[in-house]
């Protein structure tokens, strides 16, 4: 029985440990890229709103999207899901939205632009 209870304690410090890991690598990602000082907020906001509610993306935004970088991108995602104020969201339909949000705006980037 004593074995039980050290074990779970092991996996417990593994599961926090590997959290604050996380967290922390995804703070270094942020910081090292500038990720925080890469968008305007105002496409922040878009952004944001086309990922965790429900919205589009300006042209605009989608080109300060895909500048912002998939690295950035990507880590302040993460961030966001790991903050307790969005810990009633389910993280695959956020991955999901994010990763068509990214998508879309890559498509846009990359599709010709119509002749004037």
């Amino acid at each position: 029985m004593a074995s039980l209870n050290v074990y779970s304690v092991l996996v417990v410090l593994f599961l926090t440990f590997g959290a604050l890991m996380a967290t922390k690598e995804n703070d270094q990602i942020i910081k090292e890229n500038n990720c925080e000082t890469k968008m305007g907020l105002p496409c922040v906001l878009e952004a944001f709103m086309s990922i965790f509610e429900t919205g589009s993306i300006s042209n605009k935004c989608c080109g300060e999207l895909v500048v912002l970088g998939k690295v950035c991108h990507s880590a302040l995602l993460k961030r966001t899901l790991e903050n307790p104020l969005f810990k009633d969201l389910t993280p695959t339909t956020i991955i999901a939205k994010s990763i068509q949000t990214w998508n879309n705006c890559l498509a846009f980037i990359d599709s010709p632009s119509p002749s004037a």
